[in-house]
């Protein structure tokens, strides 16, 4: 019973789908040309393509088809399906005819006639189709990269692929090349790109000397291959938003053999620093327990106290490594080369205060001299006074002056005393 539903419902369906025709001449006429399809889209001139046209029997009777063609003078016909076989095309069928042309022309929109006979009755079916050229071509660029790459220092790129073509284009493929670098993909597959679109694909460039990268950019237009690219040169210079270590407020106390140095370090560079250590360096020896400091994480514009304990026979130039990383993991390490003998000057536990120079850099370390120095004052010390010493002791504020001014009042009293003398023992005379 199911059968014979669905045997009812196709013939219902095929007839709803075809007009009736008496004879083959009319069958003939209700033939025609229902669509065409382009491989590719948007021809490039002087590429080879196909041009698919569908033919549809309108009618309730068979019709046989033969001599297709495709004509027009900017086109090349190279191979067409059909030609010496006839069709026969049943009622309400569709069926295609396939053209292997070359476009000979340049850029604009061309008008092909498609043509196709019944073999016995009727006249030719004719439709005219619309074949676009356009030598436009596709785009790559570098849409995102550093103002200068830094060696070991790992940057992302992005590289941009626009369509502007009036047709699509698909399997597109970027593929990264160079020597002296790391790249991370060495290719990307971005597949189709429609018309007036775009894609930015980024890729991770770790240079280790001067070079160049090269980002070839295959695609097909239907199925033709084409090749664009672009070069990107890797200027090697200081990265501008490291971050930046100084070193400065550094002390010094002297402990019998060893040395214990206390300072800030501040992060003065535009990004953030991670994982951040600080140890002293030959001619310094690290001794514990601060014989490394670990900071962690500083950002930009922080600070951060530190503490370092070593032994040194020469303190003239006792470098300070600071060693950190990035957001990218990139390892970084600079140095701040500090004289340090104004500080250990004196008696051997004091604690003297002052600055030491700093530097920053990335990748190697690079170094600069700094010095610390303090002043020393009070009772007994160079510059110091005894009680009526006029001056007092430099940096003993106010009270240094309590001698002079308690001179000063002694000398006023003996001058009233004097002037008044007179009248002062007249007094007591009549007392």
């Amino acid at each position: 019973m199911s059968f014979l539903v669905l045997l009812l419902c196709s013939a219902s369906a095929s007839a709803l789908s075809t007009v009736t025709a008496t004879n083959p001449q009319d069958a003939a006429a209700l033939v025609y040309v229902s669509g065409y399809d382009l491989t590719p889209g948007v021809f490039y001139p002087g590429e080879t393509g196909t041009v698919t046209v569908h033919v549809t029997n309108g009618a309730n009777l068979s019709v046989i088809l033969s001599t297709p063609d495709l004509m027009d003078p900017h086109i090349n016909v190279i191979s067409k399906t059909g030609e010496n076989t006839p069709t026969n095309l049943g009622p309400g069928q569709t069926t295609d005819f396939s053209f292997v042309v070359t476009e000979k022309a340049t850029d604009g929109t061309y008008f092909p006639i498609f043509t196709v006979s019944p073999q016995v009755y009727g006249n030719s079916i004719h439709s005219t189709l619309t074949l676009k050229v356009d030598s436009t071509g596709v785009r790559a660029s570098i849409s995102k990269k550093p103002d200068t790459f830094s060696l070991e220092k790992t940057d992302t790129v992005n590289v941009s692929v626009v369509n502007p073509r009036l047709g699509d284009i698909s399997d597109v493929l970027i593929i990264a090349s160079g020597t002296g670098s790391d790249i991370s993909p060495e290719e990307k597959y971005v597949g189709p790109i429609p018309a007036g679109g775009s894609v930015e694909v980024p890729f991770a460039i770790t240079p280790h000397q001067q070079s160049d990268v090269t980002f070839n950019v295959t695609f097909r237009n239907g199925d033709n291959v084409h090749t664009t690219g672009v070069i990107l040169p890797l200027n090697i210079g200081t990265d501008k938003t490291a971050a930046v270590p100084v070193i400065n407020n550094v002390a010094l106390v002297s402990s019998g053999n060893s040395y214990t140095m206390t300072g800030d370090v501040t992060n003065a560079g535009v990004t953030d620093a991670t994982g951040m250590i600080l140890t002293v360096g030959s001619p310094a020896n690290p001794v514990e327990p601060y014989s490394s400091y670990a900071v962690g994480s500083l950002t930009s514009n922080d600070f951060s106290s530190f503490t370092l304990t070593f032994t040194a026979n020469d303190l003239t130039a006792v470098p300070v490594f600071v060693q950190w990383k990035d957001a990218n993991g990139n390892s970084f390490r600079t140095s701040t080369t500090l004289d340090l003998r104004s500080l250990a000057a004196g008696t051997g536990t004091g604690s003297r205060s002052g600055s030491g120079g700093s530097s920053s850099g990335t990748g190697a370390g690079s170094s600069t001299t700094g010095s610390a120095a303090s002043r020393t004052g009070g009772g007994g010390a160079p510059g110091g006074g005894g009680l009526f010493s006029f001056g007092g002791s430099r940096g003993g504020g106010l009270s240094s002056f309590y001698p002079l001014i308690a001179g000063g009042i002694v000398i006023i009293i003996a001058i009233v005393l004097w002037i008044k003398r007179k009248w002062i023992v007249a007094k007591f005379r009549k007392q």
